[in-house]
């Protein structure tokens, strides 16, 4: 088994928030698989999810078209942001271009909350599946969708595959600022780490991400406030090289 390499240990959590399920992800990189494919696994245990596969062709749009936002969890028509031009054909969680993206959730602090956002973890997922060809593209597009129009889930681990690499991104909304009623605080912070080829990681309902390899564009990516934001909240104050995202944004309680 010389190359099999655990990146990171298999944390199996169990989770008993009401409105958070079970998810685990198992990741194969193409080095680790024995045809050289990379290999993704996403379960939601829980008798209230039931298995279904999405579809969504591939399309161009008017200028000025918008796309209605509904919450992936329950429905709840949250809001509206303006439609790319083009989006691309999405089966399931993987779109044509083989880009997949899977989560499982964590939760977090819970003061970390945008009641205000419009992008929920699961329309965050599809959304970008739709507008995006690489796991790098899709890193970016998730950052963009979060910061301009606001996070409204909790914390999440997100698998970002593409036919070369995998990503696994960790966000988390930012503590809301409110102004006349208004969030002007709106966004997430988050880090991403590349799984090294030839490994398998796994994820499920705990952050995994502990420290920032800040000067590693290929291998590490992260949002700019991480570290500051935790620092204006009051939950980190140590040297930028001690800092935890998992430690910090969503410290060990089995909660979820």
């Amino acid at each position: 088994m010389n190359s099999r390499k655990i990146f990171l240990s298999l944390l199996a959590v169990i989770v008993s928030a009401g409105t958070v399920w079970p998810c685990t992800n198992l990741i194969v990189t193409k080095g680790a698989s024995t045809d050289g494919s990379i290999m993704v696994t996403y379960s939601a245990d829980s008798h209230q999810l039931y298995g279904e596969l999405y579809f969504w062709p591939a399309a161009t749009w008017p200028e000025g078209t918008m796309l209605k936002i509904f919450e992936w969890d329950s429905g709840r028509y949250i809001g509206e942001i303006p439609q790319a031009p083009v989006t691309y054909s999405v089966t399931g969680n993987m779109n044509e271009y083989q880009l997949l993206i899977g989560e499982t959730t964590y939760g977090g602090r819970r003061e970390f909350r945008d009641r205000q956002g419009i992008m929920d973890y699961g329309s965050l997922i599809y959304v970008t599946l739709q507008r995006s060809k690489t796991a790098r593209e899709a890193i970016a597009m998730m950052d963009f969708l979060m910061q301009t129009y606001g996070y409204a889930s909790g914390g999440e681990s997100f698998t970002i595959a593409d036919p070369d690499e995998v990503w696994v991104m960790e966000v988390i909304a930012k503590a809301p600022r409110m102004v006349e009623g208004v969030n002007v605080n709106k966004g997430a912070v988050w880090v991403a780490k590349r799984i090294p080829d030839g490994y398998i990681s796994a994820h499920a309902n705990q952050a995994r991400i502990t420290t920032i390899d800040f000067n590693d564009p290929e291998n590490c990516l992260y949002s700019p406030d991480v570290i500051s934001h935790a620092r204006e909240m009051g939950v980190f104050s140590g040297k930028d090289k001690n800092f935890s995202f998992s430690d910090v944004y969503n410290p060990v309680d089995f909660g979820g």
